[in-house]
Protein backbone atom coordinates (compact mmCIF):
# COMPACT_ATOMS: atom_id res chain seq x y z
CA UNK A 1 0.00 0.00 0.00
CA UNK A 2 2.87 2.31 -0.80
CA UNK A 3 4.53 4.27 -3.60
CA UNK A 4 7.65 6.27 -4.28
CA UNK A 5 5.94 9.19 -2.59
CA UNK A 6 5.69 7.57 0.83
CA UNK A 7 5.95 4.21 2.50
CA UNK A 8 3.80 2.79 5.23
CA UNK A 9 3.10 -0.28 7.30
CA UNK A 10 -0.01 -1.43 9.11
CA UNK A 11 -0.01 -2.70 12.65
CA UNK A 12 -2.84 -4.36 14.50
CA UNK A 13 -3.22 -4.15 18.25
CA UNK A 14 -5.27 -6.64 20.19
CA UNK A 15 -8.16 -5.16 22.19
CA UNK A 16 -9.69 -6.80 25.29
CA UNK A 17 -12.85 -7.66 23.40
CA UNK A 18 -10.95 -9.72 20.87
CA UNK A 19 -11.53 -7.08 18.21
CA UNK A 20 -8.70 -5.34 16.46
CA UNK A 21 -8.05 -1.67 16.00
CA UNK A 22 -5.81 -0.65 13.12
CA UNK A 23 -3.15 1.99 13.52
CA UNK A 24 -1.46 3.38 10.43
CA UNK A 25 2.03 4.80 10.43
CA UNK A 26 3.30 6.69 7.45
CA UNK A 27 6.23 8.87 6.54
CA UNK A 28 6.04 11.77 4.12
CA UNK A 29 9.14 13.62 3.01
CA UNK A 30 11.03 12.04 5.87
CA UNK A 31 8.54 13.19 8.56
CA UNK A 32 6.78 10.48 10.62
CA UNK A 33 3.04 10.63 11.26
CA UNK A 34 0.74 8.36 13.26
CA UNK A 35 -3.02 8.23 13.10
CA UNK A 36 -5.51 6.12 15.01
CA UNK A 37 -8.16 5.74 12.37
CA UNK A 38 -10.92 5.13 14.87
CA UNK A 39 -10.23 8.36 16.73
CA UNK A 40 -9.57 11.16 14.24
CA UNK A 41 -11.08 12.25 10.97
CA UNK A 42 -8.80 13.64 8.26
CA UNK A 43 -9.46 17.08 6.90
CA UNK A 44 -8.32 19.00 3.86
CA UNK A 45 -6.07 21.03 6.14
CA UNK A 46 -4.31 17.91 7.43
CA UNK A 47 -3.83 16.60 3.91
CA UNK A 48 -2.41 19.93 2.79
CA UNK A 49 0.00 20.07 5.74
CA UNK A 50 1.30 16.57 5.07
CA UNK A 51 1.70 17.16 1.35
CA UNK A 52 3.01 20.69 1.56
CA UNK A 53 0.28 21.91 -0.77
CA UNK A 54 -2.36 24.57 -0.35
CA UNK A 55 -5.83 23.55 0.82
CA UNK A 56 -7.32 24.77 -2.46
CA UNK A 57 -4.88 22.63 -4.47
CA UNK A 58 -5.73 19.54 -2.43
CA UNK A 59 -9.45 20.25 -2.80
CA UNK A 60 -9.19 20.68 -6.57
CA UNK A 61 -7.06 17.56 -6.90
CA UNK A 62 -9.71 15.50 -5.11
CA UNK A 63 -12.33 16.98 -7.44
CA UNK A 64 -10.22 16.05 -10.52
CA UNK A 65 -9.82 19.68 -11.55
CA UNK A 66 -8.10 19.99 -14.98
CA UNK A 67 -5.63 22.62 -13.69
CA UNK A 68 -4.02 20.07 -11.35
CA UNK A 69 -1.35 17.75 -12.75
CA UNK A 70 -1.90 14.00 -12.90
CA UNK A 71 1.06 13.41 -10.58
CA UNK A 72 -0.28 15.74 -7.91
CA UNK A 73 -3.74 14.21 -8.18
CA UNK A 74 -2.26 10.76 -7.70
CA UNK A 75 -0.30 11.81 -4.61
CA UNK A 76 -3.29 13.55 -3.07
CA UNK A 77 -5.63 10.63 -3.69
CA UNK A 78 -3.15 8.07 -2.37
CA UNK A 79 -2.66 9.99 0.88
CA UNK A 80 -6.39 10.65 1.16
CA UNK A 81 -7.04 6.92 0.87
CA UNK A 82 -4.39 6.11 3.45
CA UNK A 83 -5.74 8.69 5.89
CA UNK A 84 -9.30 7.59 5.16
CA UNK A 85 -10.27 11.10 4.18
CA UNK A 86 -13.95 11.74 3.58
CA UNK A 87 -15.37 15.07 2.36
CA UNK A 88 -16.64 17.02 5.33
CA UNK A 89 -20.34 17.36 4.67
CA UNK A 90 -20.69 19.49 7.77
CA UNK A 91 -18.27 22.09 6.49
CA UNK A 92 -19.92 22.15 3.10
CA UNK A 93 -23.31 22.68 4.64
CA UNK A 94 -22.00 25.38 6.96
CA UNK A 95 -20.56 27.23 3.99
CA UNK A 96 -23.62 26.84 1.80
CA UNK A 97 -26.24 27.11 4.57
CA UNK A 98 -28.12 24.15 3.14
CA UNK A 99 -28.77 22.26 6.37
CA UNK A 100 -32.23 23.83 6.82
CA UNK A 101 -31.82 23.47 10.59
CA UNK A 102 -32.40 26.49 12.84
CA UNK A 103 -31.17 26.46 16.42
CA UNK A 104 -32.92 27.89 19.47
CA UNK A 105 -30.96 28.43 22.69
CA UNK A 106 -33.00 29.31 25.77
CA UNK A 107 -32.18 29.40 29.50
CA UNK A 108 -34.96 26.88 30.23
CA UNK A 109 -37.62 25.12 28.21
CA UNK A 110 -40.16 24.73 31.03
CA UNK A 111 -41.06 28.40 30.92
CA UNK A 112 -44.35 29.68 29.53
CA UNK A 113 -42.74 32.59 27.69
CA UNK A 114 -40.04 30.49 26.03
CA UNK A 115 -42.50 27.71 25.33
CA UNK A 116 -44.73 30.07 23.36
CA UNK A 117 -41.69 31.58 21.61
CA UNK A 118 -40.49 28.14 20.53
CA UNK A 119 -43.97 27.17 19.37
CA UNK A 120 -44.21 30.32 17.27
CA UNK A 121 -40.79 29.88 15.66
CA UNK A 122 -41.40 26.18 15.01
CA UNK A 123 -44.70 27.00 13.33
CA UNK A 124 -43.06 29.54 11.03
CA UNK A 125 -40.05 27.30 10.39
CA UNK A 126 -42.19 24.37 9.31
CA UNK A 127 -44.08 26.56 6.86
CA UNK A 128 -40.78 27.69 5.32
CA UNK A 129 -39.16 24.25 5.13
CA UNK A 130 -36.89 24.44 8.17
CA UNK A 131 -36.53 22.15 11.17
CA UNK A 132 -35.66 23.22 14.72
CA UNK A 133 -32.95 22.13 17.17
CA UNK A 134 -33.56 23.34 20.74
CA UNK A 135 -31.02 23.50 23.58
CA UNK A 136 -31.21 25.01 27.05
CA UNK A 137 -28.37 26.65 28.98
CA UNK A 138 -29.98 26.43 32.44
CA UNK A 139 -28.20 29.76 33.03
CA UNK A 140 -24.85 27.96 33.00
CA UNK A 141 -22.02 29.38 30.89
CA UNK A 142 -20.57 25.89 30.54
CA UNK A 143 -23.83 24.46 29.19
CA UNK A 144 -24.31 27.51 27.00
CA UNK A 145 -20.85 27.06 25.47
CA UNK A 146 -21.32 23.32 24.90
CA UNK A 147 -24.71 23.99 23.30
CA UNK A 148 -23.12 26.48 20.92
CA UNK A 149 -20.52 23.86 20.03
CA UNK A 150 -23.31 21.41 19.23
CA UNK A 151 -25.08 24.00 17.07
CA UNK A 152 -21.88 24.41 15.05
CA UNK A 153 -21.49 20.66 14.77
CA UNK A 154 -25.10 20.27 13.61
CA UNK A 155 -24.60 22.90 10.90
CA UNK A 156 -27.41 25.19 11.96
CA UNK A 157 -28.40 27.67 9.30
CA UNK A 158 -29.22 30.30 11.93
CA UNK A 159 -29.52 30.62 15.69
CA UNK A 160 -32.06 32.28 17.97
CA UNK A 161 -30.47 32.89 21.38
CA UNK A 162 -31.59 34.16 24.77
CA UNK A 163 -28.39 34.50 26.79
CA UNK A 164 -27.61 33.02 30.20
CA UNK A 165 -27.10 35.03 33.38
CA UNK A 166 -23.46 33.88 33.58
CA UNK A 167 -22.28 35.14 30.20
CA UNK A 168 -19.89 38.10 30.38
CA UNK A 169 -19.20 38.77 26.69
CA UNK A 170 -20.01 37.40 23.27
CA UNK A 171 -16.89 35.22 22.96
CA UNK A 172 -18.89 31.93 23.11
CA UNK A 173 -20.88 33.09 20.07
CA UNK A 174 -17.83 34.25 18.12
CA UNK A 175 -17.18 31.03 16.20
CA UNK A 176 -20.73 30.96 14.85
CA UNK A 177 -20.36 34.61 13.89
CA UNK A 178 -17.09 33.84 12.09
CA UNK A 179 -18.94 31.17 10.09
CA UNK A 180 -21.49 33.83 9.08
CA UNK A 181 -24.29 31.97 10.84
CA UNK A 182 -27.09 34.52 11.36
CA UNK A 183 -27.63 35.22 15.07
CA UNK A 184 -30.91 36.67 16.31
CA UNK A 185 -30.90 37.42 20.04
CA UNK A 186 -34.26 37.65 21.79
CA UNK A 187 -35.71 38.48 25.21
CA UNK A 188 -32.45 38.30 27.19
CA UNK A 189 -30.22 40.15 24.76
CA UNK A 190 -26.61 41.35 25.02
CA UNK A 191 -25.95 45.06 25.29
CA UNK A 192 -23.22 45.12 22.64
CA UNK A 193 -23.93 47.04 19.46
CA UNK A 194 -23.82 45.44 16.03
CA UNK A 195 -26.01 42.44 16.93
CA UNK A 196 -29.52 41.59 15.75
CA UNK A 197 -31.92 41.80 18.70
CA UNK A 198 -35.65 41.18 19.00
CA UNK A 199 -37.06 42.35 22.32
CA UNK A 200 -40.14 43.22 24.22
CA UNK A 201 -40.42 46.94 24.87
CA UNK A 202 -38.95 46.44 28.35
CA UNK A 203 -38.90 50.06 29.47
CA UNK A 204 -42.42 50.66 28.18
CA UNK A 205 -43.87 47.52 29.81
CA UNK A 206 -42.43 48.47 33.21
CA UNK A 207 -43.68 52.03 32.82
CA UNK A 208 -47.18 50.78 31.95
CA UNK A 209 -47.22 48.72 35.16
CA UNK A 210 -45.99 51.67 37.23
CA UNK A 211 -48.63 53.94 35.68
CA UNK A 212 -51.34 51.41 36.57
CA UNK A 213 -50.11 51.31 40.17
CA UNK A 214 -50.17 55.10 40.40
CA UNK A 215 -53.64 55.27 38.83
CA UNK A 216 -54.97 52.99 41.59
CA UNK A 217 -53.59 55.30 44.26
CA UNK A 218 -51.13 52.80 45.74
CA UNK A 219 -48.64 54.23 48.22
CA UNK A 220 -46.29 51.39 49.15
CA UNK A 221 -44.87 49.14 46.43
CA UNK A 222 -42.75 45.99 46.50
CA UNK A 223 -41.13 45.45 43.10
CA UNK A 224 -39.66 42.01 42.37
CA UNK A 225 -37.42 41.75 39.33
CA UNK A 226 -35.23 39.07 37.76
CA UNK A 227 -31.47 38.62 37.81
CA UNK A 228 -29.82 42.09 38.00
CA UNK A 229 -27.09 40.98 35.57
CA UNK A 230 -29.60 40.83 32.72
CA UNK A 231 -30.13 43.92 30.60
CA UNK A 232 -33.91 43.41 30.53
CA UNK A 233 -34.01 43.43 34.36
CA UNK A 234 -31.99 46.62 34.53
CA UNK A 235 -34.11 48.30 31.87
CA UNK A 236 -37.34 47.39 33.63
CA UNK A 237 -36.07 48.39 37.07
CA UNK A 238 -34.86 51.78 35.83
CA UNK A 239 -38.08 52.49 33.95
CA UNK A 240 -40.24 51.34 36.88
CA UNK A 241 -38.29 53.50 39.35
CA UNK A 242 -38.22 56.56 37.09
CA UNK A 243 -41.96 56.37 36.44
CA UNK A 244 -42.84 56.05 40.13
CA UNK A 245 -40.51 58.80 41.31
CA UNK A 246 -41.33 61.08 38.39
CA UNK A 247 -45.11 60.83 38.55
CA UNK A 248 -45.70 60.01 42.23
CA UNK A 249 -42.86 61.54 44.28
CA UNK A 250 -44.44 60.57 47.61
CA UNK A 251 -44.75 56.88 46.81
CA UNK A 252 -42.56 54.38 48.69
CA UNK A 253 -41.11 51.37 46.91
CA UNK A 254 -38.60 48.61 47.61
CA UNK A 255 -36.82 46.52 44.98
CA UNK A 256 -35.55 42.93 45.15
CA UNK A 257 -34.25 40.38 42.63
CA UNK A 258 -35.47 36.79 43.07
CA UNK A 259 -34.56 34.47 40.20
CA UNK A 260 -37.05 31.60 40.41
CA UNK A 261 -40.30 30.45 42.01
CA UNK A 262 -38.85 29.37 45.36
CA UNK A 263 -36.72 32.48 45.73
CA UNK A 264 -39.73 34.63 44.86
CA UNK A 265 -41.82 32.97 47.54
CA UNK A 266 -39.13 33.37 50.20
CA UNK A 267 -38.49 36.94 49.11
CA UNK A 268 -42.18 37.89 49.31
CA UNK A 269 -42.59 36.23 52.71
CA UNK A 270 -39.56 38.07 54.06
CA UNK A 271 -40.70 41.51 52.89
CA UNK A 272 -44.31 40.96 53.93
CA UNK A 273 -43.17 39.93 57.41
CA UNK A 274 -41.45 43.28 57.94
CA UNK A 275 -42.80 46.38 59.62
CA UNK A 276 -43.81 48.11 56.39
CA UNK A 277 -47.23 47.28 55.01
CA UNK A 278 -47.22 47.03 51.22
CA UNK A 279 -50.42 47.58 49.30
CA UNK A 280 -49.16 46.19 45.96
CA UNK A 281 -46.53 43.76 44.67
CA UNK A 282 -45.14 44.07 41.15
CA UNK A 283 -43.85 40.81 39.60
CA UNK A 284 -41.51 41.13 36.61
CA UNK A 285 -42.26 37.69 35.18
CA UNK A 286 -44.43 34.60 35.43
CA UNK A 287 -42.09 32.59 37.66
CA UNK A 288 -41.88 35.47 40.12
CA UNK A 289 -45.67 35.79 40.02
CA UNK A 290 -46.13 32.10 40.86
CA UNK A 291 -43.77 32.37 43.84
CA UNK A 292 -45.49 35.51 45.10
CA UNK A 293 -48.92 33.89 44.83
CA UNK A 294 -47.66 30.93 46.89
CA UNK A 295 -46.58 33.38 49.59
CA UNK A 296 -49.86 35.32 49.46
CA UNK A 297 -51.91 32.15 49.84
CA UNK A 298 -49.69 30.90 52.67
CA UNK A 299 -50.34 34.17 54.52
CA UNK A 300 -54.08 33.98 53.75
CA UNK A 301 -54.04 37.44 52.20
CA UNK A 302 -57.01 38.51 50.11
CA UNK A 303 -56.45 39.94 46.62
CA UNK A 304 -56.89 42.87 46.12
CA UNK A 305 -58.33 43.76 49.55
CA UNK A 306 -55.20 42.95 51.57
CA UNK A 307 -52.59 43.12 48.84
CA UNK A 308 -52.81 44.04 45.15
CA UNK A 309 -50.83 42.18 42.49
CA UNK A 310 -49.67 43.27 39.04
CA UNK A 311 -47.11 41.63 36.78
CA UNK A 312 -45.51 41.35 33.39
CA UNK A 313 -46.65 38.12 31.80
CA UNK A 314 -47.00 36.05 28.68
CA UNK A 315 -50.69 35.92 29.58
CA UNK A 316 -51.38 32.33 30.65
CA UNK A 317 -50.45 32.26 34.35
CA UNK A 318 -52.60 35.28 35.33
CA UNK A 319 -55.71 33.38 34.22
CA UNK A 320 -55.07 30.58 36.75
CA UNK A 321 -56.04 32.73 39.72
CA UNK A 322 -59.27 34.16 41.07
CA UNK A 323 -59.40 37.04 40.65
CA UNK A 324 -57.36 37.00 37.47
CA UNK A 325 -54.11 38.90 37.74
CA UNK A 326 -53.75 42.28 36.06
CA UNK A 327 -50.67 42.17 33.85
CA UNK A 328 -48.71 43.89 31.11
CA UNK A 329 -48.61 41.55 28.14
CA UNK A 330 -45.25 40.36 26.82
CA UNK A 331 -46.12 37.81 24.17
CA UNK A 332 -43.55 35.12 23.47
CA UNK A 333 -45.67 34.08 20.51
CA UNK A 334 -45.54 37.55 18.93
CA UNK A 335 -41.83 37.78 19.68
CA UNK A 336 -41.26 34.45 17.93
CA UNK A 337 -43.05 35.68 14.80
CA UNK A 338 -40.95 38.82 14.70
CA UNK A 339 -37.72 36.94 15.42
CA UNK A 340 -38.36 34.50 12.59
CA UNK A 341 -39.02 37.30 10.12
CA UNK A 342 -35.68 38.84 11.11
CA UNK A 343 -33.93 35.48 10.74
CA UNK A 344 -35.45 34.87 7.32
CA UNK A 345 -34.30 38.30 6.16
CA UNK A 346 -30.77 37.57 7.42
CA UNK A 347 -30.66 34.21 5.63
CA UNK A 348 -31.79 35.89 2.41
CA UNK A 349 -29.09 38.51 2.75
CA UNK A 350 -31.51 41.37 3.25
CA UNK A 351 -30.82 44.37 5.45
CA UNK A 352 -32.48 44.26 8.85
CA UNK A 353 -32.80 46.69 11.73
CA UNK A 354 -30.36 46.01 14.53
CA UNK A 355 -33.03 46.13 17.25
CA UNK A 356 -36.79 45.71 16.92
CA UNK A 357 -39.49 45.57 19.56
CA UNK A 358 -42.86 43.99 20.28
CA UNK A 359 -45.13 46.52 21.97
CA UNK A 360 -46.85 45.79 25.28
CA UNK A 361 -50.33 46.56 26.61
CA UNK A 362 -52.14 46.41 29.95
CA UNK A 363 -54.58 43.52 30.42
CA UNK A 364 -57.00 44.18 33.26
CA UNK A 365 -57.78 41.44 35.77
CA UNK A 366 -59.21 41.90 39.22
CA UNK A 367 -56.01 41.91 41.25
CA UNK A 368 -55.18 45.61 41.23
Amino acid sequence: MGSGFFSCMSLREKRPTGLFRKSVYYCVLGTPYKRLLSMQQSTLKKLSEVLGLSISTVSRALKDHPDISAGTKSKVRELAELMEYEPNGNAVQLRTRQSNVLGILVPVINNFFYDSFISSVEEEARQHGYSILIMQSRDSLQLETSSLHLFRKKMVMGLFASISTEIEDMAPFQKLKELDVPLVFFDRVPEQAGLIKVCMADEISAAIAADAIIAKGKKSVLGLFGHPHLSLSRKRVNSFRETLTGKAPGIHFDIDYPENIEESKRCALRWLAGERKYDVIFCMGDLILIGVMHAVHELNLRIPEDIAIIGISNGLIPTFYNPKITYVETSGYKLGKLAFSQMLACIRGEEVEEEVFVESMLVEGGSL
